[in-house]
């Protein structure tokens, strides 16, 4: 004799099933986006690395530059600034990814306009010591350059994630948010200003 299943049992059972996949998906989901999210806070990570590699160089380089030369005092003091407020930044726990961007970009700028004008400058230029640095420091440049690529195709598929339906409802729920990208300054298509009124 077959044994029948009541139909409260087997619509228990379905509802049961149904549960569980929710819950599975909703287990998986979240999972998900914490690997995402740890892999683009390893891939700042790295960007700050590079960012640390070029402030650690900065006073190096600026001491050769002062020794080498009359150098306009005006950028030196521009970079020390630059490198300062990013150093600040990160030692701060509040700061936020945004100000920690907006603290790079203005290093970046400051450098940028640093190195061109020193190639005006050929005393400074022919230094050994100068041309050690320089290239030490266009060699941190690549590397950050790289790493702030690598950063933004790190961060593409984990705002893609909790950005798409359905998974938007368990962002939401625990606070997932988008990262920023890195992106050009206003004006970073010009080459910098030189002024050399002393």
């Amino acid at each position: 004799m077959k044994k029948q299943f009541s139909p409260t049992l087997i619509v228990l059972g379905v509802v049961g099933l149904v549960i569980f996949a929710i819950i599975a998906w909703f287990i998986g989901t979240y999972n998900g986006f914490i690997q995402l999210r740890t892999t683009a806070d390893a891939g700042w990570a790295q960007v700050e690395t590079q960012y640390q590699r070029r402030a650690d160089l900065i006073p190096q380089l600026i001491a050769t530059v002062e020794g080498a030369a009359n150098f306009e005092k005006g950028v030196l003091v521009e970079v020390t600034e630059a490198r300062t407020n990013w150093l600040n930044t990160q030692a701060s726990s509040t700061a936020s990814l945004d100000e920690q961007m907006a603290a790079s970009s203005a290093f970046d700028s400051a450098v940028s306009r640093l190195l061109v004008t020193v190639e005006a400058y050929p005393a400074i230029t022919a230094t050994e010591n100068f041309l050690t640095l320089q290239s030490q420091l266009e060699g941190t440049e690549n590397r950050i350059a790289v790493a702030r690529k690598d950063y933004n195709e790190i961060v593409l598929p984990y705002n893609t994630a909790i950005a798409l339906v359905p998974g938007r409802f368990v962002a939401n729920l625990f606070a997932f948010t988008a990262y920023p990208y890195f992106e050009s300054n206003e004006g970073a298509e010009s080459a910098p200003v030189v002024d050399f009124n002393f």
